[in-house]
């Protein structure tokens, strides 16, 4: 039985002609009339009684057209979906992200996905870069959006659109340190309490490099968080010092550090290697491509 003889019975219903019934779905009389005795064959009873010129449904064939109205409709609204999820109109988004990804990324995706793809489910989920990959690979996330230096390399992670940013140190416009006279140097900052969110080992490294021991994030930040558009809130409003990427506030003031900061955030999507992709993952990397650059 396929799809193909279930449109020819509902046709054949629908007309009462064989010859009618064959010109609407496209087909020669003969070809049709062997489709129909071809189910009648695999069901065991005939779908059609002769009267007059017209066939009419047997008892069994009236029971047969209505479920094959529900398997065909069934079949075109699956058909339809599919469709509509391979061009990213339907189906669930779910995506985790990063703090930094997240504050420059999470509220244009939710814009572009209520404005432009309102048929698609989105689910965010935040947290740090453990939990986010876990969740990945419990196949609880689609894909993540992090900076791919706090994840440890693995084979069955496939890292795609790569974007590197820079990060440094900011305060608000009018804090002290933006009067500072000479070279402004890291011991400075540790009068002030200094905010970020969780750091890669990397970036520990070259703060200590530049910096010394006392520039250790263990050390030196006073104020941690996921949320990093908490954190550049209170930086906006106190005399707290920002270290992140510089695109994530451009309302607050670099500060000139010496010798400089001169470190990035590399971030990218990350998805399970081998997995079919969500199809709306193409309308995140290019809000990614778009938006996530210096």
């Amino acid at each position: 039985m396929t799809l193909v003889q279930l449109r020819h019975l509902i046709a054949l219903a629908e007309s009462g002609s064989f010859t009618r019934a064959a010109e609407a779905v496209f087909v020669t009389q003969p070809a049709f009339s062997r489709s129909i005795r071809a189910l009648e064959d695999e069901l065991g009873q005939p779908l059609f009684d002769r009267v007059g010129k017209r066939n009419e449904l047997t008892p069994f064939g009236r029971e047969a057209l209505q479920r094959a109205r529900h398997l065909v409709f069934d079949a075109d609204e699956l058909s339809a979906s599919g469709r509509q999820m391979s061009a990213g109109r339907a189906g669930t988004l779910r995506i985790g992200m990063g703090s930094g990804p997240g504050a420059m990324l999470m509220t244009p995706l939710l814009k572009e996905m209520a404005t432009r793809h309102a048929s698609v489910r989105v689910n965010i989920a935040r947290g740090d870069t453990a939990f986010l990959v876990q969740a990945l690979r419990d196949r609880q996330l689609d894909a993540l959006i992090l900076d791919v230096r706090s994840m440890l390399p693995a084979p069955d992670l496939k890292i795609s659109v790569p974007v590197e940013m820079r990060g440094t140190m900011m305060c608000r416009p009018g804090h002290p340190l933006t009067r500072w006279k000479g070279d402004l140097r890291f011991a400075v900052l540790l009068q002030y309490p200094i905010a970020s969110t969780p750091l890669s080992d990397e970036v520990a490294r070259v703060l200590v490099a530049r910096y010394g021991p006392a520039a250790h994030p263990l050390q030196c930040i006073t104020l941690r968080c996921e949320e990093l558009p908490a954190l550049v809130d209170v930086v906006r409003n106190s005399d707290a010092v920002l270290l992140a990427i510089r695109a994530c506030a451009p309302d607050l003031v670099e500060l000139p550090l010496k010798p400089a900061l001169d470190t990035t955030a590399r971030f990218g999507m990350v998805t399970l290697t081998g997995r079919a992709e969500a199809p709306a993952l193409s309308i995140v990397r290019k809000l990614m491509e778009s938006l996530m650059h210096d």
